[in-house]
């Protein structure tokens, strides 16, 4: 008996330093790359050119507009594409009385929002250009922070806005959102000649998108906007990310469920193909960790308890940190973040599903093909 007893303390204890170490993965992934504030100062003013593509983006818009009127950079050339909205996109674009352009149809070839994005640029005059997703929100300094920022970076800069959840599904993105930080801010990217921008918020010079073949160079890629990373590296321009907390958030799916699970199923297997395997191993053993110390409910009763406890409470701890930077997703589902792990399960096998079997995922009412040879 004393045997088994010290046994199945050392057994306790073992459990408790893997799940201790694997969480402590989270803290060696997470860096607090947030964008400098800059309210005023020098800075060389040029014509930014903005270039939104909306499809069905009437919910978002106003948002977007509005803060868009509300900066403190104002040398602004705002450009809407409409991508057939069969909503009131295009009026309420309109009423802001900014340039709003009719997306041509889609070619063979290319992916909607990639088609809509270029099109964006060739009416544009700027010698700076942003791509902003239509469900971004910018603070008044936003873009005056970022253009100082890119400034001193050089290169091409992006943003992993602050997540807006204020619906109980919105909130399940939890731990997808926590994983998306880890794979922008993680130190091994660096290096990665695959290294990824974040889509919804990329801001450039025109001479640097052209170098590096701009979204014409990804035209049938699903994940254009890590693509389009890759091709400004390979082109030797510098890929720098940062974290939008209190500067640069979105609503992302505020549609419903359904358009959440295709808007993160459609990139949630191929992604993890482009990063760093050293990212792609810590990722792995902190969330092999974060599942291990969840199943503490169902180990209660047993001597195995207290070491799944003590990981339920660090990750639990961790995750209150990380949601600082991450998003809104309300005061308990962080306690209760089994409920995220289950939807992130979830979004995973629909998405390999997707991707090996049917060969295509999809997005706002359009099947894209996976494989490089884009949808007509």
């Amino acid at each position: 008996m004393l045997y088994m007893q010290n046994g199945g303390v050392d057994m306790g204890m073992l459990i408790t330093a893997l799940l201790v170490c694997a969480c402590a993965m989270g803290l060696v992934l997470f860096r607090k790359n947030t964008i400098p504030i800059y309210r005023e100062g020098p800075i060389q003013q040029r014509k930014l050119s903005v270039i939104i593509p909306a499809r069905n983006e009437e919910s978002n818009l106003p948002f977007l507009l509005s803060s868009l009127q509300a900066q403190t950079y104002t040398d602004l050339e705002i450009i809407v594409v409409d991508d057939h909205s069969e909503d009131r996109t295009r009026e309420i674009a309109e009423s802001y009385g900014i340039k709003v352009i009719t997306n041509p149809e889609l070619p063979l070839g290319w992916t909607g929002k990639n088609w809509a994005v270029w099109n964006g640029y060739l009416q544009a005059t700027g010698d700076l250009i942003a791509f902003l997703d239509a469900d971004v929100r910018l603070a008044p300094h936003a873009l005056r922070s970022l253009l100082t920022a890119r400034e001193q970076e050089g290169g091409v800069i992006s943003v992993v806005p602050f997540h807006i959840a204020e619906r109980f599904y919105e909130r399940l993105a939890l731990i997808v959102n926590v994983l998306g930080l880890f794979a922008f801010t993680s130190p091994m990217e660096r290096t990665n000649p695959n290294k990824g921008l974040y889509g919804s918020c990329i801001l450039t010079t025109r001479t640097d998108y052209e170098q590096a073949k701009g979204h014409e160079g990804v035209k049938a890629e699903v994940l254009d906007d890590l693509n389009l990373g890759a091709r400004f590296m390979e082109a030797g321009v510098k890929v720098t990310n940062y974290i939008g907390r209190d500067m640069v958030s979105f609503r992302m799916y505020p549609g419903g469920i359904k358009s959440e699970i295709q808007g993160f199923s459609k990139g949630a297997v191929l992604s993890t193909s482009k990063l760093n395997i050293g990212t792609s191993l810590l990722v792995a053993v902190w969330l092999i960790g974060l599942i291990a110390a969840e199943a503490a409910p169902f180990v209660i009763g047993t001597s195995y308890l207290l070491p799944f406890a003590i990981g339920y409470v660090l990750y639990t701890l961790q995750i209150y940190y990380f949601v600082r930077y991450t998003g809104r997703f309300g005061k308990w589902l962080p306690i209760v973040h089994i409920l995220s792990t289950v939807f992130f399960l979830y979004i995973m096998l629909y998405s390999l599903y997707q991707v090996v079997f049917l060969r295509q995922v999809a997005w706002k009412g359009r099947s894209i093909k996976v494989g490089g040879r884009g949808n007509p």
